[in-house]
């Protein structure tokens, strides 16, 4: 199962040097991660999705207390969140498909943020399960690059758990 940490560290050098090592050295692969300041100044926030069980996840939360400068250390793989992740996509386009690339661009609410005689580049934000969903509409056409940037998460305070919601939907 992959998990979603989010880990609030002081903001100093070699921070993530330090984090990274420990993951290296227990062997866990950072599926994904992503790095910036958080509300209170002096501090960052990581959020990283990290493949494994409860049990090992555990222990990885402990072993993460142990290091210097890390302030605090948060599973919320089971807890309402609100996720996003934003990715740019540079896809072939000849004058024949370009408008069809861009009519499904616009379901995704993608933004072209270049364009040239054979290729355009999208802009994408939105939940990671969106950014699969869109690669594999345009993979047809060919892509060309992709650069993602990792998931951000926060819990919701209001509780509202929309992967439930979802699975109502979808039943319905």
């Amino acid at each position: 199962m992959k998990h979603t940490l989010s880990v609030l560290v002081e903001d100093e050098a070699g921070v993530l040097t330090r984090i990274a090592g420990l993951f290296a050295r227990r062997g866990f692969n950072i599926e994904s991660l992503a790095v910036g300041e958080a509300e209170q100044g002096g501090v960052s926030r990581i959020t990283m999705v990290v493949p494994g069980d409860d049990r090992s996840i555990e222990q990885l939360t402990k072993q993460l207390y142990k290091l210097i400068n890390v302030l605090k250390v948060q599973d919320i793989t089971t807890k309402p969140c609100v996720e996003r992740e934003l990715m740019l996509l540079k896809v072939n386009a000849t004058s024949s498909t370009r408008s069809e690339i861009i009519e499904l661009s616009q379901v995704f609410r993608a933004r072209v943020v270049d364009i040239s005689e054979e290729s355009l580049t999208l802009e994408v934000a939105g939940d990671p399960g969106k950014m699969v969903a869109i690669v594999q509409v345009l993979n047809k056409f060919g892509i060309r690059e992709i650069a993602r940037t990792g998931k951000i998460s926060l819990t919701r305070d209001s509780g509202v758990n929309t992967e439930y919601l979802k699975s109502l939907e979808t039943k319905a």
